[in-house]
């Protein structure tokens, strides 16, 4: 059913929306760019001029410290005394440097650093004088220029042209913060207007989408008609697929215990036939030669291998310790597997439970599945199992500490852990994995218990 457009009849006052839409987002984005770069301007501005008070600061306490040096090493005569002195030096050039560079384009300011670093410099030409007739021996002389005052004067000289330009930082700094509070007010002004603007549009978005809701209503409802016919279509089809997949697996299970079978009686016996004439054959011959001798002892370890290959192939298919002794023994026995061949210890609780062969072969295959997953990725230290049965279900539970995956897994092991969830989820069971990196995986299978007639009906494993 088509959806009703109310304002398809009046097209002009879509296009004015549009246009005051546009004229908002525009006029939002100007103000905030123009407010923000002014105060990006301001804040650059305002450390720039911390800076160089910092500067100015510098220079007056290094040349405190180097007349304090000075005094220190003319009373006591320690070497020590004149580290800060020695120091001293570098960092009030720095700091000239970086006020020299910050005045660059005001003359009237750059000259006061000019003279500042004049003062400086007659100060420490006065303190090394001093310093270099203490260590000669010249005592009169020392002291001579030191009650000259002309130590204190260059200091006060250089207080007050460090008290100017600090002056003048402060005063330009206030100016600064003055422009930083009218940019915000204007900006504070340009957003509340734009505030009140957007809540006109929004009422006029409000009252055109009042219109639609009736023709929307009316359109979900059909809408939501069709999704449940589709969604019945869709469980039906997911349960024909499910039993689909629950009868392809029995019947590849099927074929594989078949397989197995026919290996087992058939090439079993071929091999072991070969094997028995290949012995009678031995003690037939009189005194062989050392070729042929290799030769028959090379047959017999082909032979020996073709065996343990018809073996291995068997298990594949189907485990004998799960067809002849049950699915306990199974797991036991997959488990010493698992420790001769990755020396991994698994804490094992498996408890004798009741099943039909083809609960058997689904739990079964989630634990060979996940211990082949566990042998080739998880580089675990520990391995945790167990079995039991849980009121009307059977909970199969593995857990490792090893590396983990984020999310779901993007090895060989996703397709495996697919193929498990749906030949659990098959049988009407749920199959969960909950991994972190770093901290191990774990694995929970719940099955159904099955039927107890079902299992009277089936032959004991």
């Amino acid at each position: 059913m088509p959806t009703a457009h109310p304002w398809r009849f009046a097209p002009w006052r879509t296009s004015l929306a549009m246009a005051v839409a546009a004229v908002l987002a525009l006029a939002v984005f100007v103000g905030s760019e123009w407010v923000y770069q002014r105060a990006r301007d301001s804040m650059f501005s305002l450390g720039a001029r911390d800076n160089a008070r910092t500067a100015v600061q510098t220079v007056m306490r290094r040349l405190l410290d180097v007349e304090t040096a000075q005094r220190g090493y003319l009373l006591t005569g320690r070497p020590q005394y004149l580290e800060p002195y020695n120091a001293a030096e570098t960092d009030m050039t720095h700091a000239i440097i970086r006020l020299r560079e910050h005045h660059r384009n005001d003359p009237e300011l750059l000259r006061l650093v000019g003279a500042l670093e004049e003062q400086v410099l007659q100060k420490t030409s006065e303190v090394e004088a001093t310093i270099a007739l203490y260590n000669q021996g010249s005592h009169e002389s020392w002291k001579g220029l030191l009650l000259t005052d002309i130590g204190r004067e260059k200091m006060e000289s250089a207080r007050r042209i460090a008290d100017v330009l600090l002056v003048t930082e402060d005063r330009r700094v206030a100016i600064e913060r003055a422009g930083i509070y009218r940019t915000l007010d204007v900006g504070r002004l340009s957003v509340h207007g734009l505030t009140v603007l957007s809540l006109l549009a929004y009422v006029f978005f409000l009252r055109k989408n009042a219109a639609l809701q009736a023709s929307q209503l009316a359109h979900a409802q059909q809408l939501q008609a069709e999704r449940d016919s589709l969604e019945h279509q869709v469980r039906v089809r997911t349960e024909e697929l499910a039993q689909l997949n629950l009868s392809l697996q029995e019947l590849r299970d099927g074929e594989r215990s078949g397989l197995a079978r026919s290996m087992h009686d058939e090439l079993g016996a071929l091999l072991t036939a070969a094997k028995f004439d290949l012995t009678r054959l031995r003690h037939a011959l009189p005194a062989p030669s050392a070729d042929v001798m290799t030769r028959l002892q090379h047959l017999s370890a082909t032979l020996d291998q073709g065996i343990d290959t018809k073996r291995r192939l068997m298990e594949g298919l189907m485990p004998a310790a799960l067809h002849n002794l049950g699915l306990q023994a199974a797991i036991e026995e997959r488990v010493r597997a698992f420790r001769q061949l990755t020396g991994v210890p698994v804490d094992l609780d498996v408890q004798v439970v009741d099943t039909d062969a083809a609960t058997r072969q689904a739990l079964f295959s989630v634990v060979q599945g996940i211990f082949s997953n566990i042998e080739r990725h998880a580089k675990a230290s520990q391995v945790t199992l167990s079995l039991v049965a849980d009121g009307a279900e059977l909970v199969l539970t593995l857990s490792d500490n090893g590396r983990g995956f984020a999310g779901q897994p993007r090895s060989t092991s996703a397709l495996g852990l697919r193929n498990l969830r749906h030949r659990i989820e098959s049988r009407g069971g749920h199959f969960s994995v909950r991994s972190t990196p770093g901290e191990g995986t774990y694995v929970q299978v719940r099955l159904p218990t099955p039927d107890p007639q079902a299992l009277r009906s089936e032959s004991p494993p």
